[in-house]
């Protein structure tokens, strides 16, 4: 997965195979399942499934509550209304509900199906404290759009996920679905309606569907199809104005990645947001075996948007590495319901998120001063977040406080971490092995269908590298000293120091904001953590973490900082500026003049001394 902030726009895989045994269908009986695009009610769609017989009196039936790629308790059965269990002559059985996501039926072996209501996910985003992160979440327009992220609207029975099933739609004409589902030709077929077949649940919930008019393009990535299907509410963006930008980032990718494959077909699909109170508001990707849901502003102009489509779709392409072909038995046996995490984040989103950006340098779609800026960037992010937290010990445990508010440092210090390692790898193989060489050699050992023994890995990293690289992770992995980058900085002849540069606005860095909102707070603007300040906020003396409560008189919400934002930007030096912030729950009036806005920054430049040595190292790491 990977998260873009709604102001910044700034994932895992996880492959269940566990051998299950079916107790309670007779002959393994398809699980049949039909959706309702077509008589949408009150935003909600209707779900039938029928599993078969029973042979059991309790039957349990569970929507999930965590997903591969999210690190989140989300609840999906929370969107669930009016769920009824009814036995062959059409009478309701008694059906109890155990929790948000489990439902016991009685008289289970009468059982012939079960239906329900499902609400979507991006309607009530805004009234949600935690709300679902858009890309694994759902979306109901009709006759418009559907985002059909199937674990929102499918559940599975207790023992049964290793049953196949089959899934029939119901879907208005006019619009086409997109997935990389199995979809079954069958004699008679109509257009208002696709069957899908998946082998068992996991593939169900691994494949998403979308529906939206007609609006894809299909290319070629060596063996690879793709196709990339958009919807674009107003029109403004389609998949051929997109695609060639795509079609060179993936070429460049499968370039970058030589013989390591994992699927023969990929799909895109890019929801753009209108931002309303109705719609998505959770921008980035989510990541799937053979596709990846997208989600994006529609209102951002195509260079920013073709480019924040490079960062995240590389990103979830380059899980078909880890976790695909390498992961822990947590993640081969996902329990969707009571899920136990695997220690390695560093390595399922941190070595991800740096080959979504050493990719990029290696195969020439950015210079070199563009990826300095992206590690200084990441070094900087990642000071927002505990540096002395174990990162194995934080992956764990990442779905419990304080390890989850620290579970976006993954693609900060995570890239990081493989930064380090990469480098390291390099200086002591005199530049023939890295990071991707080492995935590659696990990929070999492994595959999708072997995973490792979670505490086990790194001793088998050390075993087939360097006995010195245990000291690497038992000190910054596992241990909770930071890293000290200017040391790995050094073995390439790069260097990092301070430089004053125009920020050009007083609330903002080119496209990065001083200040962000608190959702757990009621959308409460504040300023920033670890991050430079602007000159202007620091001589006022703003600090990280201060509540704006106002700004010359005007109170501050989130919807009303627009206006306040659009008048600073014309703000004279001389310009009189009194700012009232919330700091340790006493408000503080903050004056000063406007002045002309600069930040101290920290770029990477290569050093004047480097020698043909690390210089030749630092070619090995950035053009291998």
């Amino acid at each position: 997965m990977r998260r873009v902030s709604l102001i910044v726009l700034v994932s895992i895989l996880f492959y269940s195979c566990g051998a299950s045994k079916v107790l309670l269908t007779a002959e393994k009986t398809p699980i049949l399942v039909s959706l309702d695009l077509v008589n949408v009610v009150d935003d909600k769609v209707m779900v039938e499934i029928n599993p078969g017989a029973f042979t059991s009196d309790e039957v349990i039936f569970y929507i999930p509550k965590t997903v591969p790629g999210t690190y989140s308790e989300d609840n999906y059965g929370k969107y669930l209304e009016n769920l009824k269990a009814l036995d062959y002559d059409g009478k309701e059985l008694s059906v109890s509900k155990m929790d948000d996501n489990t439902w016991n039926i009685s008289n289970g072996k009468t059982l012939d199906k079960i239906s329900y209501w499902v609400n979507d996910t991006y309607d009530t985003e805004r009234e949600q404290e935690e709300p679902v992160f858009s890309p694994s979440g759902t979306n109901i327009l009709a006759g418009e759009n559907f985002v059909l992220n199937l674990h929102g609207f499918v559940g599975y029975f207790k023992n049964l996920k290793e049953v196949p099933y089959t899934i029939s739609v119901s879907k208005p004409r006019s619009l086409t679905a997109t997935t990389s589902l199995t979809k079954k030709t069958m004699e008679g077929a109509l257009d208002n309606k696709d069957v899908f077949s998946a082998s068992r649940y996991f593939e169900v919930i691994d494949n998403p569907i979308f529906y939206t008019k007609p609006n894809s393009e299909t290319f070629q990535i060596n063996d690879i199809s793709v196709t990339l299907s958009v919807y674009s509410p107003n029109g403004t963006y389609t998949a051929a104005s997109l695609k060639d930008r795509m079609e060179k980032m993936m070429t460049a990718q499968k370039t970058f990645l030589g013989d390591i494959d994992g699927t023969k077909q990929y799909s895109i699909l890019l929801y753009l947001s209108q931002m309303g109170d109705a719609d998505a508001g959770g921008f980035g990707a989510l990541e799937h075996h053979t596709s990846t849901v997208v989600v994006l502003p529609e209102a951002m102009p195509k260079e920013r948007l073709e480019q924040a489509m490079v960062d995240v779709v590389s990103h979830e392409f380059f899980h078909i590495v880890t976790p695909l072909n390498v992961h822990s038995k947590e993640v081969q046996y996902f329990d969707f319901n009571d899920p136990q995490m695997s220690q390695h984040l560093w390595m399922y989103e941190g070595t991800t998120e740096y080959f979504a950006n050493l990719f990029q340098i290696q195969q020439g779609l950015i210079d070199e001063t563009d990826f300095y800026k992206r590690i200084m960037d990441k070094i900087s992010n990642a000071k927002g977040y505990d540096d002395a937290m174990s990162f194995t010990v934080m992956s764990k445990n990442v779905l419990e406080e304080p390890y989850k508010d620290n579970y976006a440092n993954v693609y900060e210090k995570g890239a990081l971490i493989n930064m380090a390692l990469d480098i390291q790898l390099r200086e002591w193989s005199g530049g023939e092995k890295g990071v991707l060489w080492l995935m590659k050699e696990l990929s070999k050992k492994y595959g999708d269908m072997t995973p490792f023994e979670d505490n086990k890995l790194i001793d088998e990293i050390v075993a087939m590298t360097y006995p010195e690289l245990r000291d690497f992770f038992d000190t910054h992995v596992i241990g909770d000293t930071p890293i000290d980058y200017n040391i790995y900085f050094d073995k390439v002849g790069l260097t990092s120091g301070k430089t004053e540069q125009p920020c050009g606005r007083f609330f903002l860095d080119q496209e990065v904001p001083f200040i962000d909102a608190d959702p757990s707070n009621n959308d409460a603007i504040y300023i920033r953590k670890g991050i430079a300040l602007s000159s202007f906020l620091v001589d006022l003396g703003a600090q990280g973490g201060d509540v704006i409560k106002s700004i010359n008189g005007t109170t501050v919400t989130l919807e009303g900082i627009g206006p306040i934002l659009q008048e600073s930007f014309v703000w004279p030096p001389e310009t009189e500026v009194s700012m009232v912030v919330l700091r340790d729950e006493k408000e503080i009036t903050l004056e000063g003049k406007a002045g002309t806005p600069v930040v101290m920054v920290e770029k990477i430049i290569p050093a004047e001394t480097a020698t043909p040595e690390q210089i030749a190292l630092r070619n090995a790491w950035m053009k291998n």
